[in-house]
């Protein structure tokens, strides 16, 4: 057969360009350190390559999420201590303000420094990461406590009662009726007012039917209810500002919390007229719950429902509830808790249930939440009004009410201590600046109760940054272990590579070399 000069090139050149090619594809590696650079060279290995590095993308954004978290935890903490480091000064100054050797001067010098720690309470309370708001729910933009004035009084009629005040003062106000009667009554009634602690007071009248008392800048409003119910007062000696027979007032200071809570659950019906009234639900709700009816039916038979957890995107059917013969209400059992319906007092077929009938749960929420793991979440902010106490105005009602409840408006023998740490040290802050003793004393034992809440809450704070060291720790295992399992796939061993290396490049020099040798080669050499 006769070899052509054609066929020779063709067969130099592809020789040539497969060992080239050998070669670039190692240096490649070389540069890179990895031996899969693209699907081509592995891909069963490129494919559990990406799914690593997904996973390793996820445990980033992980803990990215716990390193925020820490931030707003570490931070809560850190307020929390020192709000326990303020109660303790302040429970110093009551029981200094306590003693019987004091003077009215030493105790107005107190008054100074406690009004001080009662406004740096309300800073700390108002405490920010990055600009948001650690204490207000999810109303992050806002501060979660504001200064406000509010009232406590030795007169269980009084505290009873809705009011409002409206203005400011630098100190507290101390009130006493001169006439006993009816605020709203027939009658009108005189009482006296003092804003420098007791030492001088002026006197006013306020009109037959008038709820507003007036402390010149500053107004409280009583509200008589519906139906108007007047409120009583009895008198004290109008030649004794000491008297305590009568009905006095102190209006001093709290904070009023403006953030989200958690206290309440919706029940909204829809293609039912048993969704209104006293049908609720009970639990710990973290999203809105969509219950369905599927079949006809009513309360004392059986119910077939469904509910959704995605706002009737996806809904989980198959769910039953006996019949149990009661037509009153039906308890019916969904993610969280319980669904109450009741039946409709208004007459005929009030137990009756149609189907497709409709209940939407929805939670109050205050929660942030932030991911740290698949199906784990931690919380990272807390509602102030839980922590700190003071007032609150519930969504929809009338006025405002002390948080916890208890009695820190009444300041009485019998009344018991609160554990809400702005109206304790509102209080301890009036009867200092009032020079009551028997008022300071009341005060000790909430200091106590309040300092040991704060110290409670800081725990459960504690405990959540806890619970994100473990889990960082874990990723941090995680991290490492996918690491190595891509390094496993995609590096190439250093060593066993430069011997490939230098292998290559001599098979494409001799390639070179005897291609050009071979070609040199022609037939007239050996004629």
């Amino acid at each position: 057969m006769r070899i052509s000069q054609q066929m020779l090139f063709n067969t130099y050149m592809s020789n040539m360009n497969r060992s080239l090619n050998n070669l670039v594809e190692t240096n490649i590696q070389a540069q890179t350190q990895k031996k899969v650079n693209r699907p081509s060279d592995d891909p069963v290995g490129m494919a559990r390559i990406l799914d690593h590095r997904e996973t390793l993308a996820t445990v980033k954004q992980y803990r990215d999420n716990i390193d925020t978290a820490k931030g707003w935890l570490s931070l809560s903490d850190a307020t929390m201590t020192q709000v326990s480091t303020i109660l303790t000064r302040a429970k110093e100054l009551a029981e200094q303000g306590a003693s019987g050797t004091l003077t009215d001067d030493n105790r107005e010098q107190i008054s100074y420094e406690a009004r001080q720690l009662f406004q740096q309470l309300v800073s700390l309370a108002n405490t920010e990461y990055e600009g948001k708001s650690i204490y207000a729910g999810h109303k992050v933009d806002d501060n979660a406590f504001t200064e406000k004035l509010w009232m406590t009084t030795n007169d269980s009629n009084v505290s009873s009662r809705n009011f409002t005040i409206t203005g400011n003062a630098d100190k507290t106000i101390v009130v006493q009726f001169l006439d006993s009667g009816d605020i709203g009554g027939g009658a009108p009634l005189d009482y006296r007012y003092s804003k420098d602690g007791g030492k001088t007071f002026i006197t006013k009248t306020l009109a037959a039917g008038d709820t507003s008392l007036d402390f010149d800048g500053v107004t409280m409003d009583f509200d008589l209810g519906t139906p108007p119910t007047n409120i009583p007062v009895t008198q004290n000696d109008s030649n004794n500002t000491n008297d305590t027979s009568g009905t006095w007032m102190w209006i001093r200071p709290t904070a009023v919390y403006k953030g989200d809570d958690e206290d309440s659950i919706d029940v909204i019906g829809m293609n039912t007229n048993l969704g209104g009234g006293r049908t609720n639900a009970e639990g710990s709700f973290s999203k809105d719950v969509v219950v369905r009816i599927d079949t006809a039916t009513d309360l004392a038979s059986q119910i077939e429902y469904s509910y959704s957890l995605d706002g009737g995107t996806t809904w989980t059917t198959g769910n039953v509830k006996s019949a149990d013969g009661v037509d009153s209400n039906a308890v019916l059992t969904i993610p969280g808790g319980t669904l109450t319906i009741y039946s409709n007092t208004g007459g005929g077929g009030s137990n009756a249930l149609g189907a497709g009938a409709q209940f939407v749960v929805h939670p109050d929420t205050a929660a942030m939440n932030v991911q740290i793991q698949e199906n784990e979440y931690v919380r990272i902010n807390d509602v102030g009004k839980d922590i700190f106490g003071g007032v609150y105005q519930l969504p929809g009602a009338n006025g405002a009410s002390v948080v916890f409840g208890g009695d820190s408006m009444l300041m009485s023998s019998n009344s018991s201590a609160t554990h809400n740490m702005f109206e304790t040290i509102g209080n301890l802050v009036a009867f200092l600046e009032t020079n009551n003793q028997t008022g300071v004393q009341h005060c000790l034992d909430s200091l106590n109760l309040s300092q040991k809440h704060i110290l409670t809450k800081a725990a459960d704070v504690g405990g959540r940054e806890n619970r994100l060291a473990v889990a960082d720790n874990v990723l941090s295992s995680l991290e490492l272990n996918e690491k190595d399992r891509i390094s496993h796939i995609e590096d190439v061993d250093v060593g066993e590579l430069m011997t490939k290396l230098s292998q290559q490049q001599i098979v494409y020099e001799a390639v070179l070399k005897s291609s050009s040798m071979i070609m040199k080669m022609k037939l007239l050499d050996y004629i």
